[in-house]
């Protein structure tokens, strides 16, 4: 199985964007990842919410491909602690998927057609957390997923 995260606009911390490469070269040792950065959709100032969700879906839309499995990162969205989290992607391998695509939305969520595309949500807290956050701590939650199934000591339990 193959993992893809699909995000909008690009991390101009610089501190941050260490961190996610560091995570996402470790998490390619364990399973094949791609890191897909939509960049920010122009003239934001001149679109609604609505307009500038639908864009940022069709943005979305054309990264993927019929067979894809889409889980959005959504504050409605199913929480985990870290081992279920595992299980859960243990259970996706198991399935036979071929790939795996978690999505990052903009800073206004999704479009109706993303919430009707996807396959499920899944939420990292109830808290609030900037988008370029989100990224590291999802790519380092991956990253001890499967740590957590290959019994490496990185997970304290």
């Amino acid at each position: 199985m193959k993992i893809k995260l699909i995000t909008i606009g690009k991390t101009d911390n610089k501190n941050l964007q260490t961190l996610i490469e560091d995570y996402a070269k470790r998490l390619g040792f364990y399973v094949p990842f791609d890191f897909d950065v939509i960049p920010d959709i122009k003239n934001v100032k001149n679109l609604s919410e609505s307009q500038q969700k639908q864009a940022e879906g069709n943005e979305i839309l054309k990264r993927l491909i019929k067979s894809d499995t889409m889980i959005l990162l959504d504050e409605k969205g199913k929480t985990y602690s870290s081992v279920q989290f595992s299980q859960f992607l243990q259970k996706k391998m198991n399935s036979g998927l071929k790939t795996l695509v978690f999505v990052i939305g903009g800073p206004y969520g999704f479009s109706d057609e993303i919430y009707n595309r996807a396959n499920g949500k899944v939420s990292l807290s109830t808290m609030t957390f900037s988008h370029q956050m989100v990224r590291l701590f999802f790519i380092e939650q991956l990253y001890r997923a499967f740590t957590i199934l290959r019994n490496e000591p990185y997970h304290h339990r």
